[in-house]
């Protein structure tokens, strides 16, 4: 045994039965802070354990964190080594805040371009999401602080979210859906999530096949499982399957959140029931002495709960408790940091990388004593992220007119044009919040101080037409717990892009939006940005890429198409579901996959974004090792950051359904003007194998296409591999 695994057992030795049960299912937490909390066993040296939301930066009740761009903007960087910096920013943060676990990365894969969660989430590709994804967890973990990845698994949509079967075979779940969860488990992640949705028929808190069977047998998780809060729908059925914690173990009026009403309320779609908890309380005590669950079970429950206190220095040798943030040796660990200089840094990059070019006539970047117009609702407001768990309070935010007229040395104009756009989250929906909790979350923080002006669709047009360029800032407005109906941009947002680009040739459209967004002025715009939503650092990092200080670094992890165009349109069998069930119909065809199967015209294709420099490749090679090699050179006279992408197309086998290509690497890189690299990618196994119900993963033998360039849609060089 190792050190830690001593520790361990000698830990779990002096605990009764009621003290392991006390480490299974979550309390209050006297500090108030935490998501959800295990009291620890004083007696018998374990710690509190603190768990706490955080895919866009700490949500601690009642304190302020940096708040860091949505996770997809993250994803849209094609930059591991990046997301491992924010995750540890995150961890140094959760630390500061005397929190153990973080509840992040999410990682399901976008299948439902109307999720409403689709912000915290990575990509519609299962390699782009579990690059992303591991390396935030390698990042979380690297400063102490325990990762938890989810929702595990298949949960793909918010609607109905809580009851909902998702449909979806054996190859499907292996070739899309599993593997981000894969590579968190492969990064070492300490915890994974459960989430509320069933998978064909079953919840998955009590899915014995992929808790039991995939995730701990065949991947060999050695952390602990965690239900999604109020997500635990038996005893018996949970403990046996392989669920190890119950979050948060209370219900909404034990933990003094609830009123007398609790009882007659009726949960809105998509909210679990907050008066329904403590299933591995006194029921799982019952279940144990009655035979039903096994009391090593109960063990292996809290072995796993202890082995990830031990593995980040909460439990010493001894299995005395080393308290939080001590490491093992009985000395403090760094205290954390909050609102450092540094991760203000790594906020802001992360948004300007995550910044997509989509379109571009010339008038980007702005030249520097351009006088601008800044139009839009939301001008004087930074975009912090979508509602929901997620939210986070920052110390300090930039709006987009305040990073403009900082960064301008021309005159700055503004207009709001039109009505603001109604804000919605989660919390919004739940019976416990009032006005205080609201003025807790970061839609709160983000209206602080805003202009008292009325919109005035005249004042945006006069503006536009004495601005030699107009910058029109456009967002949706999208929650956890609620799937949008349209991907139409609410409110009065195009007829308002519409007035500003026929007032001003050189208008310039930034989208804030948590996912693909319907564009139907894109051609009478002179250049299109997807900044996603960017976080604290929104003006500065806008400015950054407006001006280009920044070549926009970012590329789509999703496709844009029109909205009838994508898989789950028009059929409610797959979205969202009939008769409580959702049919994964399109199988593997999501997202680019669907668009190249169908021989259909993206808005945007799956990995799309322009530079202000020019790249040309050279001849692509592969290598023996599984990798491919090209030459890239900026033949532009400014720097620039490429995104450098391959794709392998299969052979055909005979009866073998397969995508025509299938994202298998990128890298992104920074070049000077007139300077050449070769770049060498690593292909993922995924790209290369089948999952085959009878045999298996497998490689089929045969000549496999390796296509490298700028997205699916522009190949710029090919090779060959042989298997």
């Amino acid at each position: 045994m190792t050190t830690t695994d001593d520790a361990v057992e000698a830990t779990l030795e002096r605990l009764s039965r009621q003290q392991k049960l006390s480490l299974v299912r979550g309390a209050p937490d006297p500090e108030g802070t935490a998501t959800g909390y295990l009291p620890g066993v004083d007696a018998a040296g374990v710690p509190p354990f603190r768990l706490v939301d955080g895919p866009l930066g700490i949500r601690a009740e009642g304190e302020r964190a940096t708040a860091f761009p949505a996770s997809i903007a993250t994803a849209a960087t094609f930059d591991a080594d990046l997301a491992r910096r924010q995750g540890a920013a995150m961890a140094r943060e959760a630390t500061a805040l005397n929190q153990d676990a973080l509840l992040a990365p999410g990682v399901n894969v976008i299948r439902v371009p109307h999720c409403g969660r689709n912000f915290e989430y990575l990509s519609e590709d299962p390699v782009a999401a579990g690059d992303i994804g591991a390396a935030l967890v390698e990042g979380i973990e690297s400063e102490g602080v325990v990762a938890t990845v989810k929702h595990f698994v298949a949960n793909n949509q918010e609607t109905h979210r809580t009851t909902v079967s998702a449909e979806v075979d054996e190859r499907t779940l292996r070739e899309l859906y599993l593997p981000p969860f894969r590579a968190a488990v492969d990064a070492g992640v300490g915890s994974v999530m459960t989430a509320y949705n069933r998978v064909n028929g079953t919840h998955m808190s009590d899915h014995g096949y992929l808790l039991g069977d995939v995730l701990k047998g065949e991947w060999g998780f050695e952390g602990y499982a965690v239900s999604d809060w109020y997500g635990l729908e038996t005893t018996v059925g949970a403990a046996t399957a392989g669920l190890d914690v119950e979050m948060p173990g209370i219900s909404i009026a034990d933990a003094g959140d609830g009123d007398a009403e609790l009882d007659d309320f009726e949960w809105p779609d998509g909210i679990p029931d907050g008066t329904r908890a403590g299933l591995f309380g006194e029921p799982l005590a019952e279940a144990i002495e009655a035979g039903e669950v096994p009391p090593a079970r109960l063990d292996d429950m809290v072995r796993r709960v202890l082995g990830q206190m031990a593995r980040f220095g909460r439990l010493d040798a001894d299995g005395a408790g080393a308290g939080a943030h001590e490491v093992a040796d009985g000395s403090r660990d760094d205290a954390g940091e909050l609102d450092s200089q540094r991760h203000r840094d790594v906020a802001r990059e992360v948004a300007a990388r995550g910044t997509v070019l989509l379109d571009n006539d010339g008038v980007l970047p702005l030249d520097d004593g351009a006088d601008v117009a800044v139009i839009g609702p939301h001008v004087d407001e930074a975009k912090l992220g979508g509602g929901g768990s997620s939210e986070t309070t920052p110390f300090r935010s930039v709006s987009p007119l305040d990073g403009i007229e900082a960064r301008a040395e021309g005159a700055v104009a503004s207009a709001f044009g039109v009505t603001r756009i109604e804000s919605v989250s989660l919390f919004d929906m739940l019976p416990f919040v009032g006005e205080e909790a609201d003025d807790e979350t970061g839609d709160a923080a983000e209206v602080e101080e805003t202009d008292d002006r009325d919109p005035s669709l005249d004042d945006a047009v006069a503006a536009a037409e004495a601005a030699d360029a107009a910058v029109v800032f456009v967002r949706d407005a999208t929650t956890e717990a609620l799937d949008r109906d349209t991907l139409a941009l609410p409110g009065e947002q195009d007829a308002l892009v519409a007035a500003v680009a026929d007032a001003n040739d050189d208008t310039v459209v930034v989208v804030r939006s948590g996912g693909p967004v319907s564009l139907p002025w894109r051609e009478d715009v002179a250049a299109v940005v997807e900044q996603w939503y960017p976080g604290q650092a929104d003006g500065e990092a806008v400015a950054d890429v407006l001006y280009g200080d920044r070549d926009p670094g970012g590329r789509l992890p999703v496709t844009f198409a029109s909205e009838e165009t994508y898989p789950t349109a028009d059929d409610d069998r797959r979205f969202p579901g009939v008769d409580g069930a959702v049919h994964y119909d399109e199988g593997l065809f999501v997202g680019y996959r669907h668009f190249d199967a169908a021989d259909a015209e993206p808005t945007y294709p799956f990995g799309h974004g322009r530079s202000y420099a020019t790249f040309e490749y050279g001849a692509a090679e592969t290598g023996e090792d599984q990798t491919v090699s090209v030459t890239v050179e900026n033949v532009a006279d400014r720097p620039g950051r490429e995104v450098v992408q391959a794709y392998v197309s299969p052979p055909d086998v005979d009866g073998v359904e397969r995508p025509e290509r299938e994202f298998a690497a990128a890298e992104s890189v920074r070049l000077d003007a007139g300077e050449r690299r070769t770049v060498t990618l690593s292909l993922d196994d995924l790209a290369l194998s089948r999952y085959d119900t009878e045999d298996g993963w497998t490689v089929d033998s045969g000549t496999y296409a390796v296509e490298v360039g700028r997205s699916a849609r522009d190949v710029r060089a090919s090779a060959t591999l042989e298997r």
